[in-house]
């Protein structure tokens, strides 16, 4: 009988110690989860080039980028907007991306959306409010709250007077949220 006992009390332990075990791995777990729900979202800035240019050789300029990245938790989608600023002109261009992992810390995404443009200059995409696709790639730095991006926005019928896409690279650093 006290065998018996003996066997009852450390399985009663057993049972406990396990309890307490999988009620803080589940913590653990749960913690993680929650840490990554902001995972790859990022403000940032960086520089843009127009490789294109409309009937008067205007929009082939080089500019400054702010870009910002919104990553859905559990979703292979962003919400993404870049705002093109250059000399006398300005372009916002939000778009819906289609994320990749490719590793741990290169993503690579196919984004769609909308150029909306102002100013008396064509921007690096155009001067006209025209649909856009975005390729791209972000990049999470090791150990860091860094994010190299680098993307091309193809903008269709971009200028006014002609009916001419425009084309943009960019690249930057962002600090991830």
């Amino acid at each position: 009988m006290s065998l018996s006992c003996i066997g009852r009390q450390q399985l009663s332990r057993l049972a406990i110690a396990t309890t307490l075990l999988t009620g803080f791995t589940g913590t653990i777990h749960q913690s993680m989860a929650q840490a990554q729900a902001a995972y790859g979202s990022y403000v940032g800035a960086g520089a843009s080039i127009g490789v294109s240019s409309d009937w008067n050789g205007e929009g082939q300029q080089l500019g400054a980028v702010l870009a910002a990245r919104y990553k859905f938790l559990k979703l292979p989608i962003s919400l993404r907007t870049q705002a093109f600023i250059g000399s006398g002109s300005t372009a916002i261009v939000p778009t819906v991306s289609y994320d990749v992992p490719l590793t741990w810390q290169l993503d690579a995404y196919v984004g769609a959306g909308y150029s909306f443009a102002t100013g008396n200059n064509p921007s690096p995409v155009g001067d006209r409010n025209t649909l856009v696709i975005q390729p791209g790639l972000d990049y999470a730095l090791p150990n860091s709250n860094t994010v190299l991006f680098t993307n091309a926005v193809f903008a269709f019928d971009a200028y006014e007077g002609k009916n001419e896409k425009a084309v943009a690279l960019q690249g930057g650093l962002g600090l991830r949220f």
